[in-house]
């Protein structure tokens, strides 16, 4: 159950910040898709122990602005 829970939180953040992609960037929702799919960002968020999961979209998404701006 809590496992679901956790599912659930990373599968919002992952939605919204595929939205801020879209409107910021300007390019398809399935570019933005494979641009956050693909990212070391979402490699974090999924990653249970980092507890990202916790943080607002808008938290994870200035943290894989900063990761393709490098």
């Amino acid at each position: 159950m809590v496992l679901e829970k956790l599912d659930f939180l990373v599968e919002c953040i992952t939605q919204d910040i595929i939205v801020y992609l879209v409107e910021d960037k300007n390019i398809t929702k399935e570019e933005a898709m494979d641009i956050v799919y693909n990212s070391k960002t979402y490699e974090l968020l999924c990653d249970l122990e980092t507890h990202l999961y916790y943080e607002s979209s808008a938290y994870v998404y200035e943290l894989l602005k900063e990761e393709l701006s490098n």
